[in-house]
């Protein structure tokens, strides 16, 4: 499971823990320092009511031991060894970019399923090469992928499940094409750092629509997987007609898959937290994570029980029409 990593404040080194607590709640059909935090170009956009809020979890590390107790008597923070945070022999630098790397797969996985659900077709784009790869001096940000030894691909996924069928050292043939023209280029797999076994083809990629649709979120400062789900549902209300929040305040959390699936995440307690003192009518949560979710008071917030993207918008669908809503407590 993930935590999003929302910086704390940097204390001496003191105890070997870190505190978990409810953390902001953005709305991603609004709009931060002047930008869409869900921007879509190229397209026909409609306008949007309700809320449909990711939620965060704030991590506080580098605490004295007077400031981790003070944290345990006096608030509703979990604290836990620091491990479970920041892996041994993992920097807080390391975590920062993992974090980050993170949030970027979970940005394409929400286009793809976003795209998906609409039947809108999409293409693989290279976000970014690793400048110690083999792949950097052939590769170039912005290039589409459109095919790895001869075989059609369309989603991320399908690169990298085809890059994970080779060893380190083997050769890859990639179809790339970029301001419209087509070129073949190939490639040695270097190795994964953390793992000398496992193939690394050096290159970042999100996806993009195939009809000139750009999806872009602009919001910083937030890492980890946990807002895909939300993500993919502000895409869609953006995108379609009908009005997906029917006008409530729709709080969630979850990973997303490019098949649609719901992931669970971790510290669900304090984003149902947070989310109950926003004034949120409806909590969407993995399924997986009901258990936590129902563990704290959430007072009227329906917390409904999600597995799906589809399943998400259903319960949303079932809350605006006052029908029931499959929750957590089922």
């Amino acid at each position: 499971m993930s935590i999003d990593h929302i910086p704390g404040t940097e204390i001496s080194l003191t105890v070997p823990y870190a505190a978990q607590g409810p953390g902001p709640t953005v709305d991603t059909l609004s709009n931060v320092d002047g930008l869409d935090v869900v921007e879509i170009e190229g397209a026909e956009t409609y306008e949007t009511s309700g809320q449909l809020n990711m939620t965060t979890v704030a991590v506080r590390t580098n605490m004295s031991l007077s400031q981790a107790i003070g944290r345990w008597l006096t608030t509703d923070d979990t604290i836990v060894p620091l491990e479970t945070v920041i892996p041994t022999g993992t920097s807080s630098e390391d975590m920062k970019v993992a974090n980050q790397q993170a949030f970027v797969q979970s940005e394409a996985a929400a286009t793809v399923t976003a795209m998906d659900y609409l039947d809108i077709p999409v293409h693989v784009v290279v976000a970014g090469v690793m400048e110690e790869s083999a792949a950097f001096d052939v590769v170039k940000p912005e290039d589409v992928v459109l095919a790895v030894d001869g075989q059609d691909v369309s989603e991320p996924a399908e690169v990298q499940e085809l890059i994970r069928a080779k060893a380190p050292g083997d050769e890859v043939t990639l179809t790339l094409e970029n301001n419209g023209e087509e070129r073949e280029e190939t490639v040695s797999l270097g190795e994964h750092p953390d793992d000398a076994s496992v193939p690394l083809l050096g290159v970042t990629m999100t996806s993009a629509p195939r009809d000139g649709m750009n999806v872009t979120y602009n919001l910083q400062d937030v890492g980890g997987p946990s807002a895909g789900m939300m993500f993919s549902l502000a895409v869609i209300d953006k995108l379609t007609e009908e009005d997906l929040t029917g006008g409530h305040f729709v709080a969630g959390t979850g990973t997303i898959s490019e098949d649609g699936t719901v992931g669970p995440i971790g510290g669900i307690e304090h984003k149902i937290e947070a989310s109950k003192e926003a004034g949120a009518e409806l909590f969407l949560a993995p399924a997986a994570n009901c258990e936590a979710a129902t563990s704290r008071d959430s007072g009227d917030m329906v917390i409904a029980s999600v597995e799906t993207l589809d399943d998400a918008v259903q319960a949303m669908d079932d809350f605006a029409n006052g029908e029931e809503v499959r929750t957590c407590s089922e």
